[in-house]
């Protein structure tokens, strides 16, 4: 153990481990294939970076979040340990030249992608790769008991089957008793071994908050608590509707989402992180690996699908065990549209046997063909052909997907390619605008075989090489374009189907229960317990979302609106009462959204301090009287 505190102070700079993280690092350093279940935040990546540090060979680090891949081996970077990642829509030759440094350059650390593992450049440079350990990253992902099931985490298995011997550390911060369970013999442990610390966050508060006025509701929410936030939504249009309204209202806010450019996402991301944005209006693709430490509230405007998904992304808040605040918005349309999302996420069986079907017409597929065949593939246009609904059919899809029949990816990213159309002693004659020149050089410094064929580029690194911003490198290579001198292809995301086997006839489609019947009970399980928790009155909400995930016997956290509303004494609804009337007048109903008292104490209250005249009804609003003022 000395010698992992001595790493750990080298590197990281800490004198000491976190209770859970030394029993799981000493676990794992002894060769025990461990599931360490940490709470957001708890430090997950130093379990498994200290050991690989301390062992000799490379540590394999297995996670489906490019953003975190990205930022862990900057990290690492910065501490002067050779690391490197691999991850869907690298091109070949990237990948190739990844491997090549990782075999011969003693990198310590390669992160990759579970859709990389069966790859068959992977699997033929696999032996090549001295791998002392396995960190799988989300483990619960590779249980279809979890809520975020991806069946290329059951690639791992395989993997364990090609590196005997080589121990597994799992990490998540989402699994109940069963998932957890379930982890294990997937990933095939010798002998169970769950390490856990209580899912239980002191210094987080949790309530839920009943408004047909949302806006109004998450306007008070952000006044009323300063400091950087994230606004949960579940579309994109939201996510913009949403942080124009609260730059109307002064509040510095941006907006995220998957379908944003790479650039875009990057520069909000870290203008976010440094604090010049205030409020991040996102949707789930925000907030996977992203560390900020002092993120105040987190705010969900609609209902998630499940206590997994809300408490991971709640847990993003005061990662600095400083004060902080999950809010949960709703309506009694919310209810609504969750149930709908049963039939919208698991539509009828004869209905996916009909869009297989009609797949195949609309790509020209015949029967026994096209297994390997790739397809651009437009789901509103294919939609639109057929008169199919748009949910309904990309679940449907998805579906036949986890039958092993397709693979439907929404958006399948492809690097900016680009190739000079004219001799390179052509060059010399040309002349050009300053930065489309410096854009020129940095291409012909940075990449061989661009005058032979198109050849994939990263803008940053051409950023990086002619000391240029990433929009001014844009612009070069448009104009470069525009001039004849290159062909250039920018980067794209295209939506694709893969048939995974041979077209079969529709007579003969099989979608079993595992991937249809037995899912959509746990869904609807869910989908039910997430209801419950925005529903519920009678318990303290730490407890009831700690329960879900097998802690049964923790106290009341004296925190959140359930157990504020029970301690409450008359003196403190009256004095709080007034203290909102003393900054603006309001509705009965707005003063009772701002507090977090029982409905009917409250009320009780309001009929005290009128009947006493400390405040006065008028024009359908409550004012704090003179005398009071």
């Amino acid at each position: 153990m000395p010698q992992y505190r001595a790493i750990l102070q080298q590197y990281w700079g800490y004198s000491d481990f976190r209770p859970l993280q030394h029993d799981i690092v000493t676990s794992i350093g002894s060769g025990k294939d461990t599931l360490g279940l940490m709470p957001t935040g708890g430090g997950k990546s130093i379990t498994f970076q200290v050991p690989a540090m301390a062992k000799e060979g490379m540590c394999l680090v297995i996670t489906p979040l490019i953003a975190l891949m990205k930022d862990q081996v900057a990290n690492l970077k910065a501490k002067n340990i050779k690391a490197a990642a691999i991850y869907s829509g690298m091109e070949s030759a990237d990948i190739q030249k990844t491997f090549d440094n990782c075999i011969y350059g003693h990198y310590k650390f390669l992160y990759i992608s579970p859709e990389r593992l069966s790859t068959r450049l992977f699997l033929e440079r696999l032996p090549q790769l001295d791998i002392s350990l396995i960190a799988v990253d989300e483990a619960h992902c590779i249980s279809q008991w979890g809520y975020d099931f991806r069946p290329a985490y059951r690639a791992i298995a395989d993997l364990r089957k090609l590196l005997p011997g080589v121990p597994v550390l799992a990490v998540t911060a989402t699994a109940t008793p069963k998932v957890a369970a379930d982890i294990q013999l997937q990933l095939q442990f010798e002998h169970p071994n769950v390490l856990r610390k209580s899912f239980y966050r002191p210094n987080l508060s949790y309530s839920v908050r009943h408004t047909e006025d949302k806006l109004q509701q998450l306007l008070r929410i952000l006044n009323n608590v300063p400091g950087s936030s994230v606004v949960y939504v579940r579309n994109r249009k939201k996510t913009k509707e949403i942080a124009e309204f609260l730059q109307s209202k002064g509040i510095k806010a941006h907006f995220f989402h998957a379908g944003l450019p790479l650039s875009e996402k990057d520069t909000r991301q870290n203008q976010w992180k440094e604090g010049s944005c205030r409020v991040m209006v996102a949707t789930n693709a925000f907030g996977m690996g992203i560390d900020k430490a002092n993120v105040r509230t987190v705010v969900h405007m609609d209902m998630p699908d499940s206590i997994e998904a809300y408490f991971q992304e709640a847990g993003r808040a005061g990662r600095d065990e400083k004060k902080a605040y999950c809010v949960l918005i709703y309506n009694n349309s919310d209810i609504t549209q969750a149930k709908k999302r049963i039939t919208e996420s698991f539509p009828e069986k004869a209905f996916i046997a009909e869009v297989y079907e009609k797949l195949a017409y609309f790509l020209q597929v015949g029967v026994g063909s096209c297994m390997g065949s790739i397809f651009n593939f437009n789901l509103g246009i294919f939609c639109k052909n057929f008169k199919l609904p748009l949910q309904q059919t990309h679940h449907a899809l998805k579906i036949l997907e986890l039958a092993g029949y397709i693979e439907y990816h929404d958006e399948l990213e492809f690097k900016t390619r680009v190739q000079f159309t004219c001799a390179r002693h052509q060059l010399y004659d040309i002349r050009l605008h300053p930065l489309a020149e410096k854009v020129m050089g940095a291409i012909l410094r940075s990449y061989t075989g661009v005058f032979a064929e198109l050849v994939p580029v990263d803008e940053t690194t051409l950023a990086d090489h002619a000391q240029l911003t990433h929009q001014e490198v844009l612009q070069g290579l448009i104009e470069l374009s525009h001039e004849h001198i290159i062909k250039y292809i920018p980067h794209q995301k295209i939506p694709c189907v893969i048939y995974t086997r041979g077209r079969v006839d529709t007579k003969q489609l099989v979608i079993n229960a595992e991937v249809y019947d037995n899912r959509k009970r746990r869904f609807v399980e869910r989908i039910d317990a997430m209801v419950g928790y925005a529903t519920d009155t009678q318990h303290c909400r730490s407890q009831y979302l700690l329960s879900y995930f097998g802690e049964t016997n923790s106290a009341s956290c004296q925190a959140c609106d359930h157990c504020l509303r029970s301690s409450s004494k008359p003196a403190d609804v009256a004095s709080q009462i007034k203290a909102i009337l003393a900054q603006q007048p309001c509705s009965i109903n707005e003063l009772i959204e701002q507090l977090s008292f029982k409905q009917s104490d409250t009320v009780e209250t309001i009929r005290l301090l009128l009947d006493k005249q400390e405040i006065i009804y008028k024009d359908q609003r409550l004012f704090l009287s003179r005398h009071e003022l």
